[in-house]
């Protein structure tokens, strides 16, 4: 299933009040609640995502240079341009977010006007009332292709200025905080956590945890292989089953705890058997994931003890590849 089409969800609601806004300057103090609420999440979905991308590159088969950036379009928020007023913008794309200890740190801060990304002037590229997602979601290609072609992308700012951004190799997933409510699901190319996720409210650990097991699905290439097989019962069992015992190596190797991943289990599981993670027959009870994820725990921590390293492109146990739909 394709999220774009509900990415804008989120931010139409989130920011229902903007008209409230009145005459004011650029500042937190200023914006809508609704708005700095949407802020941190992103802010925090983009390091935890950054974290775990970019700790697992080496392990990734495909891969793609990260800037530790977040744009995004304030068409999308409102129709007025009381809110871009607000945040001191000058056009409608902007930096939501820069991840510390990213390429774009001391380069660029939030509420930053972007004028053009490489050779295409924002201008260019017309804002469609009925698809708000699809300038955003144009920017974001011409930012991958720039960084595919040699690892790096120019991008010129409202006042002249250009800067150039060289990327750090991470494995090739952009994460994003979705209108999707309390789900959290992956799509072979993002990873989406609802805007109600319930593991929003958990810390750091246990939220990478959760990341992980979506980012897993994709560094494995579930969505090509479903796609292909289809998604008979015993396939998408297995491919959660495999989501569930890569999580741990995932966290490992981005600095958290592998037993993040059980926690994270023993905590969702027990009152949420018949939710996200848990739904149908496609999905393993709770106390069975449980089980699974702390022997692979186990076996990241030994790994780790051992030489220092996690290498699940080595060392993981495959699944899927003699599974029967």
């Amino acid at each position: 299933m394709r999220l774009h089409a509900l990415v804008s969800t989120l931010a139409v609601a989130a920011l229902a009040n903007v008209a409230a806004l009145g005459n004011t300057t650029s500042g937190t103090a200023d914006l809508p609640d609704d708005f700095s609420e949407l802020r941190a999440k992103d802010a925090r979905i983009q390091r935890l995502g950054y974290t775990l991308a970019a700790g697992n590159a080496p392990y990734c088969s495909v891969t793609r240079p990260s800037l530790g950036l977040m744009l995004h379009d304030i068409a999308v928020y409102e129709e007025d341009g009381r809110l871009r007023s607000a945040l001191g913008l000058t056009g409608d794309i902007a930096v939501q977010v820069v991840v510390p200890g990213s390429p774009a740190v001391g380069v660029l801060t939030p509420d930053m006007t972007i004028a053009s990304i490489e050779d295409t002037a924002i201008s260019d590229i017309p804002f469609e009332e009925k698809r708000k997602w699809s300038r955003m979601t144009e920017l974001n290609a011409l930012l991958d292709q720039s960084l595919d072609k040699d690892g790096s992308v120019t991008l010129g700012l409202q006042n002249g200025r250009t800067v150039e951004l060289k990327g750090t190799p991470a494995c090739a997933t952009r994460f994003e905080v979705g209108g999707i409510g309390k789900r959290a699901v992956a799509d072979g190319e993002r990873v989406v956590i609802g805007n109600k996720f319930p593991g929003l409210a958990y810390d750091d650990p246990e939220l990478a945890a959760v990341m992980a097991h979506e980012l897993a699905h994709n560094v494995l290439g579930h969505r090509a292989l479903l796609d292909a097989q289809g998604r008979g019962r015993k396939l998408v069992r297995a491919t959660e089953r495999e989501a569930d015992r890569l999580a741990p190596w995932l966290l490992a190797n981005a600095g958290f705890e592998p037993e993040a991943a059980l926690r994270f289990m023993q905590t969702w599981g027990p009152d949420h058997s018949g939710g996200w993670l848990l739904r149908k027959r496609t999905h393993d009870g709770w106390d069975e994931r449980a089980e699974m994820i702390a022997a692979e725990a186990a076996l990241v921590r030994a790994h780790l003890e051992a030489d220092g390293t996690a290498d699940w492109k080595t060392l993981f146990r495959r699944e899927v590849e003699t599974q029967k739909p």
